[in-house]
């Protein structure tokens, strides 16, 4: 069955390229849909919504943009109207899927009308920026980024062949079906390198005890956000806040913060959740060399050539204790925090790098001052992987899902 594929891009400045597109999309059996986003002048190729209609969307005119001759307001206008277009294409069924290409100007407009699709939905960006840091382009989307070597300006014999993988990779998406699996209730887990063998042994635990499918989410910022936009849109049922280390990250500069809204959805919609303070020992960096100066002389240790952890202090986990208390008083609904009395993560246990009894206990000292009197807090004599503890916080979750 053919499927119909949104192409979105500037028709007028890039009209061959996309002429392109839409005949090998043809070509293999499917509709294309031609969202033109170009301000300039005529498109190249005729779209099925025009420039004029995303403009409008955006909140501005067409001939007020081009009236005004202002780059950074069109791009402005056209990146809010694809993405209110393209939501709207996708609730009316219109579309099945997305494409879009360009450079840093045009893949900016073109990931806003992806992002709105939701996860599943296929979409592909053809980029000069696909190369580098995508995370502005891609957030916690499932775009797939395709690096298009030469500028979007034009087809020859090697934008040719790229322009077609990129389309062949897209029809794959919308050909391939989708096995029938069992639709289980959703538990997203927190999980990092370090508290890797935690997180395992409770979804075995979990999924073995109750019919519960664990959703497990790698706390690197994207992995947090995608996380709390799971639990916002009301896909999951139960919270197992293990690897909360992307709060450490948000207060004091690391690189993989996943923003101050960190822990915020299962507050606000009332979701079971168990808190554990996992990796709060740590802020990450990229390489040694990538370290902020006010920080060189601080516990570093190199996780990988491209990540440096650095230890938290007692003053530090002081903050953090209670930033994480915080988090939990705002739950609308169950809610339980655990604490590893013998280190909240794999290198802070004893004869471990980062084992600092001083700074966990100003942690835990910091969240039992904080927390609401009715959250229950239990302390564990144990690591935060030993088995002694995931079968406690695993418990603990299916107990308050069960009530």
């Amino acid at each position: 069955m053919a499927k119909t594929i949104a192409v979105i891009g500037a028709m007028d400045t890039k009209g061959s390229d996309f002429a392109f597109i839409k005949s090998e999309i043809e070509r293999r059996g499917h509709k294309a849909f031609i969202i033109d986003t170009g301000v300039l002048g005529e498109p190249l190729i005729q779209p099925n919504i025009t420039s004029e209609h995303v403009a409008q969307a955006g909140g501005i005119p067409l001939a007020e943009l081009q009236k005004r001759k202002d780059k950074s307001l069109a791009m402005e206008t056209m990146t809010r109207g694809i993405a209110v277009v393209m939501k709207k294409l996708h609730e009316l069924r219109v579309i099945d899927a997305g494409f879009s290409m360009g450079g840093s100007n045009g893949t900016m407009i073109g990931t806003s009308g992806l992002r709105v699709l939701p996860i599943g939905i296929p979409k592909v960006m053809v980029s000069t920026v696909a190369s580098g840091d995508t995370n502005p382009y891609v957030g916690i989307s499932d775009i797939v980024m395709f690096p298009s070597i030469l500028d979007v300006s034009g087809v020859n014999r090697f934008s040719a062949q790229i322009y077609a993988n990129a389309v062949g990779a897209l029809i794959g998406m919308v050909e391939t079906g989708v096995p029938q699996i069992k639709r289980k209730p959703l538990i997203t887990a927190s999980m990092f390198g370090n508290t890797t063998v935690l997180v395992n042994q409770c979804k075995e635990i979990i999924e073995q005890k109750m019919d519960y499918e664990v959703l497990v989410f790698h706390a690197t910022g994207t992995g947090g956000m995608t996380m709390e936009s799971l639990i916002e849109n009301r896909y999951i049922s139960g919270v197992l806040e293990v690897t909360t280390t992307e709060l450490a990250d948000e207060l004091l500069g690391g690189v993989l913060t996943a923003g101050p809204n960190r822990m915020d959805a299962a507050a606000k919609w009332g979701v079971p959740q168990v808190i554990a303070p996992g990796c709060l020992d740590m802020v990450n960096f990229w390489g040694m060399d990538s370290v902020p100066d006010q920080y060189k002389d601080r516990l570093l240790y190199a996780w990988n050539p491209n990540v440096t952890l650095m230890r938290t202090t007692p003053e530090e986990n002081v903050q953090l204790g209670r930033i994480l208390a915080e988090k939990a008083n705002a739950s609308k609904g169950a809610v339980a925090v655990f604490l590893p009395l013998r280190g909240i993560s794999e290198l802070d246990a004893s004869g471990e790098i980062f084992w600092d009894p001083e700074a966990d206990l100003a942690l835990f000292n910091s969240i039992k001052q904080h927390i609401r009197p009715d959250i229950p807090v239990y302390e564990l004599d144990c690591n935060i992987n030993d088995e002694q503890f995931a079968q406690a916080v695993s418990s603990k979750l299916l107990e308050l899902l069960d009530e």
